[in-house]
């Protein structure tokens, strides 16, 4: 699908682009998946989007949670268990960097290795 090509187009233009500028196509890589039907591809482009922006892209810590909470509902919605878990993981080190003490569980980890 579009949102395929457009979501490893933009890790390949990460590298030639600012990191903030190429990471704007993957709104457009989102936008193109839902308009497909292809929920895999949506959660895989914001998924990188939001990777990059807690790794390199300096956006504020809170940004980024605020992010991974819209993340944490798409994926649910569409049963993406191993992004969720993934997921989790990020939100973890982020709210330690914030300085928060919030724990962050896995239900959906518990689903994952039961169905495996």
């Amino acid at each position: 699908s579009a949102g395929e090509v457009i979501c490893m187009a933009t890790q390949v233009k990460i590298f030639v682009e600012p990191m903030q500028a190429a990471l704007e196509h993957h709104n457009d890589g989102y936008a193109a998946s839902i308009v497909a039907g292809d929920a895999f591809n949506a959660v895989l482009n914001t998924l990188l989007k939001n990777s990059c922006m807690f790794v390199a892209a300096g956006v504020k810590l809170q940004t980024i949670l605020e992010e991974y909470d819209k993340l944490e509902r798409l994926a649910k919605e569409n049963n993406h268990l191993i992004f969720l878990v993934q997921m989790k993981q990020v939100q973890r080190d982020v709210l330690r960097l914030i300085g928060s003490d919030e724990e962050v569980t896995i239900p959906e980890e518990e689903k994952l290795i039961a169905s495996n």
